[in-house]
């Protein structure tokens, strides 16, 4: 996969997870448009509101996740990271518990821990919980995250991307982000894993 193949499906993940919460303020603001009735017009606009502090949570968490933001060699700090985290699970079927301190990790590292507690977040199609823990010195970046709920799984392929072992030319918008996590944890020489066991899926990196 060329750089250019990486980047645009990067890309259409983007805008497919932004799509949904968009999609439901234009239709919001059609019914304001159009609704005389108060009520109605008062539901449209919760719509309106919720929808658009969706994408907003998405774009935050995105543009930290997987894009650039900060310089080389730039430190984030881990409770903004949590906040990010927790705002793009709100209002869903997730629920986030995060047990790490406010320190400040290498930007690659805290990108991997974002990533991670995603796929977390993926792994439960029913809800649950995500807990995210880091290591025995919270300095020294290492992560353990369990998500549990009913259904919890790891689907084959997200095994084959954290492993790297995908093949380039199967991945589409969707699977690009376990592979994007993979890469990331090459970039930072951390061992990462994913496993399901005893219904909760295991994510660990250190």
């Amino acid at each position: 996969m060329t750089e250019i193949e990486f980047s645009a499906l990067m890309v259409s993940r983007v805008c497919h997870d932004l799509v949904g919460p968009l999609g439901a303020v234009i239709n919001g603001l059609e019914v304001l448009e159009d609704e005389r009735d108060a009520a109605m017009r008062e539901e449209a606009l919760k719509l309106v509101t919720s929808s658009a502090n969706q994408a907003l949570a998405r774009i935050q968490f995105m543009r930290i996740a997987f894009g650039a933001a900060g310089s080389a060699g730039a430190e984030l700090d881990l409770g903004e990271v949590g906040r990010l985290v927790a705002g793009l699970l709100e209002g869903g079927k997730v629920r986030l518990e995060w047990n790490i301190p406010h320190v400040y990790w290498a930007k690659d590292w805290a990108k991997l821990l974002m990533n991670a507690a995603l796929l977390g977040a993926d792994s439960l199609p029913r809800g649950g919980v995500v807990r995210v823990e880091g290591g025995a010195d919270p300095a020294m970046p290492s992560f353990k995250i369990h998500a549990s709920g009913l259904n919890a799984r790891v689907t084959e392929e997200v095994e084959k991307s954290i492993r790297g072992e995908s093949q380039p030319e199967s991945l589409d918008a969707r699977g690009i982000q376990p592979f994007l996590t993979y890469r990331l944890s090459r970039t930072v020489n951390a061992g990462l894993s994913i496993a399901l066991l005893d219904g909760v899926v295991e994510i660990s990196a250190g």
